[in-house]
């Protein structure tokens, strides 16, 4: 990929650059036509993944390409903006300018539209995709092939999920609703993650990832004023397990057995797991509690904390986004989010039950895909995906509106 206009050059010169499937090359957009151009253009990349370059053109006439240097200022901005409001999902992008050598403040913007979980994406009601070299407008089989494709990597990371909520190491203690995550890399290598597991200061470097993505500016803003007990600094204990490793709270030990303690919040259990290939695995055993009594009984009412699922999920993603660049992984993931013990609980409010709400099943399951980008720049959109239905259920979606959107 060029990095400097040097580099742009070279490859002009070299006939190097030509449009493909994964690649084009464009002006940049001036008008609100060209607005919708470019966000078909992305929506089309966005089925396989490609790269879309601003400020080279094509000479029709010689069918050569040549620089053509674009004004950057605001040029980033633009097109992100185009790409998170035009298309149906908004998609996410990533991007790199390079200036030219002249420092006039134009040059040349590279465009990356990481292959999207959730494709394909519609512009006017329409669904794009990428032929050889051009974009088209795909037909009905092609998108419910798709549609079949995206069901079946959701129908994996719930199998995962539902695997992990059999194997709740608590699953016959106490009655408070458990919280679970997963997530696992979509194109990993099977020793992806040994670079941290394998290595003998493991347990710090889980640590260390723990304390980035629990001190990440932008999730801390987002999630600012909603703290919760337990978080994922008190999983401290160390383990070995099968393929991996994990930190947890005290009372759970080696071989995931869980031992009471004796204390008020014995009940109260954290663990995280990061397997070889990737796969993280995170329990919460805090999803709800029975913090006062309720006021037409003497006995105590289990409430379920939805800022918890809330602030476990940036907390994840985070935790993501950290170790997919500490070993270089910059595919997709698949992560799914499930709770148990629901049935008939409200949400826990400080003011007495301003919300009457009871959710109505006893699990919560839910799954989606997120690209790189989406971990770096969206965050707040991959969590409403994971928890909008459980919000919703709960009259509570928009009390966490912050956290559940992405800063412009």
């Amino acid at each position: 990929m060029p990095k400097t206009e040097a580099d742009l050059q070279a490859a002009v010169d070299g006939g190097l650059f030509e449009e493909s499937h994964y690649l084009d090359l464009k002006k940049a957009p001036n008008s609100k036509g060209d607005n919708k151009e470019l966000a078909r253009d992305l929506v089309s990349f966005a089925v396989d993944g490609g790269t879309l370059i601003i400020g080279v053109q094509e000479n029709k006439d010689s069918r050569t390409f040549e620089l053509a240097p674009q004004p950057l200022n605001g040029l980033p901005e633009k097109i992100e903006q185009v790409a998170r409001t035009i298309p149906d999902p908004p998609l996410t992008v990533l991007t790199e300018e390079i200036s030219t050598a002249a420092g006039d403040g134009t040059g040349y913007l590279i465009v990356h539209i990481p292959a999207s979980p959730v494709a394909p994406h519609m512009v006017d009601n329409r669904y794009f995709g990428r032929g050889d070299k051009t974009k088209y407008q795909m037909g009905d089989a092609e998108v419910l092939a798709l549609h079949t494709r995206r069901r079946s990597t959701e129908a994996d990371a719930l199998a995962l999920l539902r695997k992990e909520m059999d194997e709740d190491p608590l699953r016959d203690v106490g009655t408070q609703s458990h919280l679970f995550l997963v997530a696992q890399p979509t194109a990993g290598r099977r020793d992806m993650c040994l670079p941290i597991t394998g290595a003998k200061d493991w347990n710090q470097r889980l640590h260390t990832l723990i304390h980035r993505a629990l001190g990440a500016p932008r999730t801390r803003a987002a999630l600012s004023g909603m703290g919760f007990r337990p978080d994922l600094s008190s999983a401290h204990q160390g383990h070995r397990r099968a393929r991996g490793v994990a930190l947890s709270s005290s009372g759970l030990g080696a071989g995931r057995i869980y031992t009471p303690e004796g204390r008020s919040s014995t009940e109260d259990v954290i663990e995280l797991q990061l397997f070889e290939d990737g796969g993280l695995r995170l329990l919460m055993t805090r999803l709800s509690d029975a913090p006062r009594q309720s006021e037409s009984s003497d006995e105590a009412e289990q409430v379920i904390f939805d800022a918890a699922a809330v602030v476990f999920t940036r907390h994840m993603l985070e935790l993501i986004r950290l170790i997919s660049e500490d070993v270089g992984y910059h595919g997709n993931w698949a992560v799914a989010v499930g709770a148990n013990r629901l049935h008939g609980r409200r949400r826990w409010s400080q003011s007495l039950f301003t919300s009457y709400h009871r959710y109505s099943a006893d699990t919560y399951e839910e799954s989606t895909g997120a690209t790189l980008a989406e971990l770096r720049d969206a965050q707040g959109t991959v969590t409403r995906r994971l928890l909008g239905p459980l919000l919703r259920s709960l009259d509570s979606e928009e009390a966490f509106e912050r956290a559940l959107a992405d800063k412009e």
